[in-house]
């Protein structure tokens, strides 16, 4: 893949899929998440008196970088992000990446 960036996208748990979905019809091939536990200062919930920490889920998406504004404008868009508290994404180039066999365009000899 020339030129692949990673899009981390976290969100409030039960938005993956969601995600997923967005990049997916955006151009992306796949993604995984992950889940993670965390807090900001738009979401500081108490129960009983007791702070919790709101769950998360984490989706990473790799992209050829023709795709990647597209697809982190679909993440934008799907996870609400433009509100307090819905979360947040970011991209960052990536170097090299093994094992997306079916994405690696063949150098001309």
């Amino acid at each position: 893949m020339l030129e692949p960036y990673l899009i981390v996208s976290i969100v409030r748990r039960g938005w993956g899929d969601t995600i997923l979905e967005a990049t997916m019809n955006a151009g992306a091939h796949g993604g995984t998440v992950l889940f993670g536990r965390g807090i900001g200062r738009n979401e500081q919930q108490r129960v009983f008196g007791i702070q919790i920490e709101p769950e998360k889920e984490i989706v990473l998406t790799v992209v050829p970088a023709d795709l990647k504004d597209t697809v982190l404008q679909a993440v934008e868009e799907a996870a609400e992000l433009n509100a307090p508290g819905k979360g947040l994404a970011f991209m960052l180039p990536l170097e090299k990446v093994i094992g997306v066999v079916h994405l690696v365009e063949e150098s001309p000899e």
